[in-house]
């Protein structure tokens, strides 16, 4: 594992857990539409007028932005709070009775409800991967609960999503792996996520540990996530992909908020092509690249804290 080359934000404090009801996907065990409980980590002021939200990626949590968040809110020039959500199947959050239900479309629906039940006007969004698609739909859909996004930043993804990269995750998208410490877990995960770029090992494991929980028979450690999420990602055909990029330009094209696009100069997912075009469609998004980073930037470094945070208080 290659070490960063500046220092990381050491943790300040821990993260406020919060829920939310949803009623799009029904939990596990649940009444048919009672939908589920969508887990959300807060940090900074509770009550403050500006708030961040924070959205992971598709095998991820809502841990990822630890760091992140705790720099924006010690960099803002005035209160802020930054919510950070567990999508539903990972994390704290409820996995879901209906595979089928893990898609981009559900997990847009949760979000509007927690903008809506914590009664929030205006946020700015920082999506990242999977995240980044929630947050080009809550762009569009915000203000049918009342709100509007002000910023978005859409980190390492577009429409377009390059085949061979789906493929490359769905290689080891809900493996039923089992380890015996959470060191050999974050071995293991990088073995897979090293296209994250240059990290120290303690940065590693502080990203590895929330992506853990005991496993039910007490023996080792498994992954947070419900398998059941690589389901409907194995279901796509090179059609549905198609299609799927086709609804998603359409919705890119909506969006007239101020958006900046981080790209891994690396990404196998996000094309430079498809970043291209994102600067000329519909938002005209900025483009940053983070050199020496695939997919996707975990957003640790300074130098890309930097950049988002200088975007989002400009």
């Amino acid at each position: 594992m290659r070490a960063a080359s500046a220092k990381r934000v050491k943790p300040m404090a821990e993260p406020r857990l919060h829920f939310v009801q949803c009623p799009m996907g029904d939990a596990v065990g649940a009444q048919a539409g009672s939908g589920h409980r969508m887990a959300y980590w807060e940090w900074g002021a509770p009550d403050a007028a500006h708030t961040v939200v924070c959205a992971h990626g598709l095998t991820r949590q809502g841990r990822d932005f630890d760091v992140l968040a705790q720099a924006l809110v010690a960099r803002a020039p005035h209160p802020l709070r930054v919510l950070c959500p567990d999508v539903a199947g990972r994390g704290r959050s409820d996995w879901l009775a209906e595979p089928q239900h893990y898609q981009v479309p559900v997990y847009t629906g949760a979000m509007l409800a927690m903008l809506a039940q914590l009664q929030l006007t205006q946020v700015d969004w920082v999506g990242t991967s999977m995240g980044g698609l929630i947050g080009m739909g809550v762009c569009t859909m915000a203000a049918s609960v009342g709100a509007q996004v002000r910023r978005l930043v859409i980190n390492d993804v577009g429409p377009t999503i390059e085949i061979a990269a789906l493929r490359r995750i769905g290689a080891y998208l809900g493996q039923p792996l089992r380890f015996d410490t959470p060191e050999q877990a974050a071995a293991a995960l990088w073995a897979v996520s090293s296209s994250f770029g240059p990290h120290t090992p303690q940065q590693w494991l502080d990203l590895c540990r929330p992506m853990l929980k005991p496993a039910s028979d007490g023996a080792g450690w498994v992954l947070h996530y419900d398998p059941a999420i690589a389901l409907p990602f194995r279901l796509v055909t090179d059609e549905l992909a198609e299609k799927g990029q086709a609804m998603a330009w359409a919705v890119y094209d909506q969006i007239q908020t101020p958006t900046l696009l981080l790209r891994g100069a690396l990404s196998d997912l996000l094309s430079a092509a498809t970043a291209a075009a994102m600067g000329q469609r519909g938002p005209r998004a900025r483009l940053h690249t983070v050199d020496g980073v695939g997919h996707a930037p975990t957003l640790i470094a300074p130098d890309q804290i930097d950049v988002v945070a200088g975007f989002l208080f400009a």
